[in-house]
């Protein structure tokens, strides 16, 4: 019985009953979605006090601003290169699998109706609107609008400030620091309450879209999954080798959260407790705070992924043939489209929409093809995006030269299979 006390196994159990609730009860399943969003919400009340604590504290304690910039550099540039390689492996999959082949679907006739607000919410996604909205309108705006890269700015302008300021500014950076031990505290007790998100998460997921709908789209769902997979453990698993641990060790660190996320759907719901864990891993604070939080709009591997596969298979679903040329700015615009999206369940729909409207040749309206298995593709780009993340902060630390390879190593094991 001791093993009920794990969150893991609680977690575990949850998401079981959710799908079991989901399948034998649709109705009932379709109700029960407040618990899996009212879980959420409460994570998403605190995780901007905690980003912009951390991020602020962690700038007081570097000292040298030139590192901070140093390190910035680096994280875009890993972002960058990584982020790429997840479209390009979309593409090409998409390309050569071929999901959509034979399936033949008249995109005149689909029920545009799904589909029609996340079109909306896409065509409001212009470069300077995304730009203009990654200021917030008050400083306590920041904190209440939802967008993390708000919080971080107005995190970087702070600590640039209290830097400013000498040792009154280390002085107020230290009770910050102090003020985030609060609301980690908080998640601690927020996150007992997981195995009930969970439950009402994946009830309402399989009560209200059906496994019919698996069923039916059932080989797209099936190569995105096995896609994510190859490339969390060939591309992110070099990666893990080359900072010196092993990528199964990673993912076995991290299954509490990881299981919390297949049951939300959202990979923001473990923000915080991803930070703390990068922390025990022996990454300095300073890379934390500047790393995760970035990363959750600049390094999302698994909606990179999705973008470009499903893309390639609503085209061969509506038999719209794309040439080289199509495909390379396919790719290019989603290397921007895909940098908006965010950790919350459905942004990477409204970014597929977005990326969609730069090949018109494709009906925008074939978005409705895929709206009923989005829910549990959301699932694993969630879970890909939260391990990207947790890999990227190693390597940045560990190419910065920052990261404390022993306590890596006591923590993950041996770090080696």
């Amino acid at each position: 019985m001791r093993y009920l006390k794990s969150l893991y196994v609680q977690v575990l159990i949850g998401i079981a009953l959710g799908i079991l609730v989901g399948f034998l009860w649709p109705k009932t399943g379709d109700s029960l979605k407040p618990l899996g969003d009212g879980f959420v919400k409460l994570i998403k009340m605190v995780v901007a006090p905690i980003v912009f604590c951390t991020v602020v504290s962690g700038i007081t304690h570097m000292g040298d601003m030139r590192r901070f910039g140093r390190v910035g550099i680096k994280t875009l540039v890993y972002f960058e290169v990584i982020s790429t390689f997840a479209l390009f492996i979309g593409l090409l999959v998409g390309t050569v699998i071929g999901p959509g082949r034979g399936f033949v679907a008249a995109a005149t006739v689909a029920n545009t109706e799904a589909v029609t607000g996340y079109v909306h919410k896409a065509a409001d996604q212009t470069v300077g609107t995304y730009l203009l909205n990654l200021i917030p309108d008050t400083f306590l705006g920041a904190f209440t609008g939802g967008d993390l890269l708000q919080v971080v700015l107005l995190a970087l302008l702070t600590g640039f400030s209290l830097h400013r300021l000498g040792s009154l500014g280390e002085q107020m950076g230290a009770g910050l620091e102090k003020l985030s031990k609060l609301f980690f505290a908080m998640i601690h007790i927020i996150v007992r309450a997981a195995p009930i998100g969970a439950f009402g998460a994946m009830a309402y997921t399989v009560g209200h879209f059906g496994v019919g709908s698996l069923v039916k789209l059932g080989t797209l769902v099936g190569v995105f999954y096995m896609t994510s997979i190859l490339f969390v453990l060939i591309v992110l698993g070099v990666v893990g080798r080359v900072v010196g641990f092993s990528i199964f060790r990673f993912i076995k660190y991290i299954k509490e959260e990881l299981l919390v996320v297949l049951g939300t759907s959202s990979s923001e719901s473990v923000l915080p407790q991803l930070m703390e864990k990068m922390e025990r891993l022996g990454v300095p604070k300073p890379v934390v705070g500047l790393v995760v939080p970035t990363g959750y709009s600049f390094n999302l591997d698994g909606t990179n992924i999705y973008i470009t596969l499903a893309i390639l298979f609503l085209a061969q679903a509506t038999n719209t043939p794309l040439s080289f040329a199509q495909m390379g700015t396919l790719l290019l615009v989603a290397m921007l489209t895909s940098k908006g999206a965010s950790g919350v369940t459905g942004a990477g729909f409204i970014t597929l929409a977005a990326t969609l409207a730069a090949v018109p040749t494709i009906p925008i309206a074939s978005l409705a093809l895929i709206v009923g298995v989005d829910r549990f593709m959301s699932e694993c780009r969630a879970l890909t995006n939260t391990v990207g993340n947790g890999v990227a902060t190693l390597a940045i630390a560990h190419w910065d030269k920052e990261l404390d390879r022993e306590v890596m190593a006591r923590e993950l094991g041996t770090g080696k299979l």
